[in-house]
């Protein structure tokens, strides 16, 4: 991800001391600005040891390609280096980093092709190139990075391992490079892929994990003011789906549920023409609406799982909105400029298909839906990444997911540093075979789940959405809520501009408030029906009421903090008899009416 930092260009700090008192050129100077305190420690750290290799690990929105810049250019005006190459992952970020660079006074550039040979034009300090062309002529990329001295940087570096290829070409090109500056925000892969030039440090299991040699996460970041902190709104709902059997299945999200039918409830809950999406992209643009109160420019993005969701959905928000939506479906020029022409407007909404998730960087983006069927670790870090860039004080992010037990506990991580772990194998020739065998199995998975998508979104039969709770720092806030319902407009209509202690605070007394709304509820429907009802069945008058005082409790611990159990421990030793699965109806009623009273109170 490119950073559009002001240190870029502003005068004074005390990184230009490593510069020459007369040192002319532009490069050097005019990315002589402002840095973070970050930046400084890194670069500190950089020049005192003077490495061949550094992998610095920074959150998205820390700065980056500023550090990386600000660096470049010390190291081409001490002569330690005279050329810059810049790997990216997309076509896309060949141009960002061109741009940021030139507004720095390095030129890179950004259309060199793998046709041009070593030959890239004398006004140029160096070329910008994915990650792709260097797997198709990796002795070429040799021979121009030999022609000089010169720095590597490795953009998003933990794509060196997308490809057995791809880890070859990159350790081929750049072997000899005199320097080699890795960058990431998410320092690990979900599979056994060795990222190139990182280092792996043997641990006492076996295994192996990279060695960061400059760290900055998140939590961090959120302590220093860089970025923005992020509110999970997440979402539930029922799901009615056919299998291929013909048998009609349903299911709660969020629920206890098999792995398989979970996968098909979210699957069930992304299909464009279900009410659930439809839904919840109507909260998330009522969400938008309240942030753009303080935030006049501020804008959404829609992560969908393919081409045929990602236009259905912005089919559906441009009825919602009555103005034109992005759609970005590939990594090409065309997409490129919808994604700058977008950054720079203040149009509503954008939609993408997961792919280019990593190559959209629009700092306004404020309010983002997750309806991606994607649940590994790196691509979520990567999808959140989009909305934590902070430009002003006091901007919060808005993620809505759905409520799936993987994102779930991804949401709740979010400031959990995570490092890359190789599982312990033996020589390095057995290394590559399980990293082979790795990822010949998921290459396998992947296309067992696209022909289920294919033949499953065929099945969906209907799904509906409510607001299931928010997460946030790792705790959550608040219950089930009705769509457009009081409930939910609370926590939709929290200011866009907030310190994270405010949020918290208005997260409880949303919380706090929705309880009591829900006891005096309750309290209504408690009244004798003025016309008698058919008795129920004993097994399901006690799940209901089971269910219900499960819920009270949960209303109830969200407001006390006591956990769970304790509260259940102290309704039996009020209310008496045995624990809520052997108590009678009468006995889960008692302790349901004292919640109550506690919660109105």
């Amino acid at each position: 991800m490119i950073e559009s930092d002001p240190a870029l260009h502003l005068p004074g700090t005390s990184a230009a001391e490593h510069l020459p008192p007369n040192y002319p050129d532009r490069a050097a100077r005019g990315t002589a600005g402002t840095l973070r305190a970050w930046q400084e420690e890194a670069i500190g750290k950089y020049l005192e040891k003077q490495p061949r290799d550094f992998l610095v690990s920074a959150t998205p929105g820390a700065g980056k390609t500023t550090f990386a810049l600000r660096l470049a250019a010390i190291l081409r005006a001490n002569r330690t280096v005279t050329q810059i190459i810049v790997v990216a992952p997309t076509e896309h970020l060949k141009i960002q980093w061109a741009d940021a660079a030139a507004r720095g006074g390095i030129h890179l550039n950004p259309r060199y092709s793998n046709n041009d040979g070593t030959a890239y034009g004398r006004r140029y300090h160096g070329v910008v190139v994915t990650y792709a062309q260097i797997a198709m002529k990796p002795v070429q990329h040799r021979l121009l990075t030999e022609r000089e001295d010169t720095l590597v940087i490795l953009d998003e570096v933990h794509h060196g391992g997308d490809a057995l290829s791809w880890g070859d070409a990159i350790r081929e090109a750049y072997g000899s490079a005199k320097r080699r500056l890795s960058l990431t925000g998410t320092p690990f892969r979900s599979d056994d892929a060795t990222i190139p030039f990182v280092e792996y440090l043997p641990q006492p299991d076996g295994s192996k994990v990279s060695a960061t040699d400059y760290g900055y996460g998140y939590d961090r970041a959120l302590e220093d003011g860089v970025v923005r902190p992020v509110i999970f709104m997440v979402y539930a709902g029922e799901m009615r789906w056919q299998t291929s059997a013909g048998e009609e299945m349903h299911a709660r999200l969020g629920e206890g549920n098999t792995k398989d039918i979970t996968s098909q409830a979210w699957r069930t809950a992304l299909d464009p023409a279900g009410d659930w999406i439809a839904k919840v992209l109507q909260a998330a643009d009522r969400r938008l609406t309240e942030v753009r109160e303080n935030i006049p420019d501020a804008g959404g993005l829609v992560i969908a799982t393919d081409h045929s969701s990602a236009k259905a959905y912005a089919v559906l928000l441009e009825q919602m909105t009555g103005e034109p939506v992005a759609l970005i479906l590939s990594d090409d020029s065309g997409s490129s400029d919808r994604i700058d022409e977008y950054s720079k407007a203040e149009t509503r909404w954008m939609v993408a298909v997961r792919m280019v998730s990593e190559g959209v960087d629009v700092p306004r983006l404020a309010v983002g839906v997750y309806a991606t069927s994607s649940s590994t670790p790196l691509f979520f870090a990567q999808a959140i990444g989009r909305f934590v860039r902070l430009r002003r004080k006091g901007e919060v992010a808005s993620v809505f997911i759905p409520n799936v037990p993987a994102l779930m506990q991804l949401a709740a991580e979010l400031e959990k540093q995570r490092g890359h772990v190789l599982d312990a194998v033996g020589s390095a020739e057995e290394m590559w075979d399980a990293e082979a065998a790795l990822m010949a199995e998921a290459e396998r998975e992947e296309r067992a789940s696209e022909d289920l998508t294919a033949e499953f979104k065929y099945e969906a039969l209907s799904s509906d959405a409510h607001f299931d709770r928010a997460v946030f720092d790792g705790a959550e806030f608040g219950g089930y809520a009705e769509v457009e319902s009081e409930e939910e407009l609370d926590f939709l209509g929290l200011p866009g501009l907030l310190e994270p202690h405010e949020v918290r605070t208005l997260l409880l007394q949303r919380q706090a408030r929705q309880a009591k709304r829900s006891a005096v509820k309750q309290g209504i429907l408690e009244h004798a029906p003025e016309k008698a009802e058919a008795p129920q069945a004993l097994h399901r008058t006690l799940g209901e009421q089971r269910k219900l005082l499960n819920s009270l409790v949960g209303m109830y611990s969200r407001v006390s903090g006591d956990p769970h159990a304790s509260i259940h421990t102290e309704l039996r030793r009020i209310c008496g008899g045995p624990a809520v699965a052997q108590a009678s109806v009468t006995q889960l009623q008692q302790r349901i009416e004292l919640l109550r009273r506690r919660l109105g109170n």
